[in-house]
């Protein structure tokens, strides 16, 4: 959809405003530098480039040998090598198991996607604790597609400091990272968040991201009403409602907890 395309110029201007933006939280936060979980995809590929330009970053590599693909570790290792950053790799498959095995009367084929979530979950848990041993911030990689459609889990890659793509569409992901000069085998790949094997995103929502994209951009850019996004995007009634459920359903993921407000006890102590 027209707009959604960025210039060349509007490409730089965002690079500059998400580099300043990671060294103010690094610098306010008085922290060494930053850690990300380099997944091999596009995101994590995007946000490491950027931000090796600018501060100290320590990359965490987080297979899950049930889901992670060997071609996924390739690539995250190589753009860690090619970025010169420093990584390690830490195998959480077992960490995952010790969760799922709390509870052995409920298995992944009742409750899939409560078992998926504990992966990013522990992967949080992971970053977290190698960025507290270090004094560093913790990088997200989530995309302004995904916070909308809630395509993320909650207190999992969503627990981070800072989402400094968190404003780009997944297809100005895209238009970035082939600006930038991210491998093409990293930009092409099928985008996943490796929660089961053969997983990808654009299979379990139902969309593509060009789609998706062009609704959402239609109707939070442009302001307009659902009967002129039909018009404008050429995407189905039944997709169009599929992505706006979703963006109400996941409010919740974009708040922070409600604070149960008791100020009128107070006032009548």
């Amino acid at each position: 959809m027209k707009g959604l395309e960025l210039p060349v110029e509007s490409l730089v201007q965002c690079e500059n405003l998400i580099m300043d933006s990671i060294v103010k939280i690094v610098e306010l936060s008085n922290s060494s530098g930053a850690t990300i979980a380099l997944s091999g995809g596009i995101d994590s590929a995007l946000v490491a480039t950027l931000a090796s330009r600018v501060v100290d970053v320590y990359g965490l590599l987080l297979p899950d040998s049930a889901s992670t693909t060997p071609e996924d570790m390739r690539d995250a290792e190589l753009l860690a090598k090619e970025l010169g950053i420093d990584c390690e790799v830490i195998e959480i498959g077992d960490l995952v198991q010790a969760v799922y095995d709390r509870r052995p009367r409920i298995g992944p084929a009742e409750c899939r996607l409560a078992y998926a979530n504990v992966k990013p979950r522990m992967r949080m848990i992971v970053n977290y604790f190698a960025a507290n041993l270090d004094g560093r911030v913790v990088l997200g990689t989530g995309n302004k597609t995904e916070l909308l459609m809630g395509y993320f889990t909650k207190y999992g890659d969503g627990g981070v400091d800072i989402l400094p793509i968190g404003d780009l569409y997944k297809t100005q992901v895209r238009q970035m990272a082939k600006h930038l000069e991210v491998p093409a085998a990293i930009i092409e790949k099928p985008p996943s968040a490796g929660l089961w094997a053969g997983q990808t995103d654009e299979a379990e929502m139902g969309a593509t991201y060009e789609e998706i994209d062009s609704i959402l951009y239609a109707v939070f850019d442009l302001g307009m009403s659902l009967e002129d996004v039909e018009n404008a995007t050429g995407a189905s009634d039944a997709t169009i409602k599929m992505v706006m459920e979703r963006v109400k359903n996941s409010e919740h993921k974009r708040s922070m907890p409600p604070v149960v407000g008791l100020s009128e006890v107070f006032s009548r102590q």
